[in-house]
């Protein structure tokens, strides 16, 4: 049977998309020291600078995801598919919804800060043209990140 997956625009601070982002909290707190991990909360990803999309599959939320402006780049944040939905494409899917309303808005540059044993995210993040850089922004090196960019072609 297929899953229908729809991405859209939404609020980080919807009881569905809080428990897409606790679970985040719980799968990055498996696997990386607190020092390591740079989360952040639903009202950063509320702030106007901010663009939040939920991917659903079926009309059940089961990913998110968005970015934030920084001056010259935007940051991809908090990007989140459920166990239960990974290997459906829905992190490809949103990963494109997410590059395509920053290339509406004029953004040539997006960046992002992973793990090293998030080996979906990094694998995802290769296949979608993603290269590995230095640290960025307020991100100082860590022996667990991989920082990222791509260049995104305008619209």
């Amino acid at each position: 049977m297929a899953v229908r997956v729809t991405i859209g625009a939404g609020s980080p601070l919807v009881a569905e998309c809080q428990a897409l982002l606790e679970q985040s909290d719980a799968h990055a707190n498996a696997l990386y020291p607190p020092t390591s991990n740079h989360l952040v909360d639903a009202q950063t990803l509320a702030a106007e600078q901010v663009r939040f999309f939920v991917a659903r599959a079926d009309a059940v939320a089961v990913g998110c995801g968005g970015y934030r402006h920084k001056g010259g780049y935007a940051e991809i944040k908090r990007m989140y598919v459920s166990a239960a939905a990974r290997g459906l494409g829905v992190g490809r899917a949103l990963l494109t919804a997410v590059e395509n309303a920053a290339r509406a808005e004029g953004i040539v540059v997006m960046r992002l800060e992973t793990g090293t044993l998030n080996h979906e995210a990094l694998g995802l993040y290769r296949r979608a043209g993603y290269r590995e850089i230095g640290p960025f922004g307020d991100y100082a090196p860590d022996p667990v990140s991989v920082f990222m960019e791509k260049s995104l072609t305008p619209a």
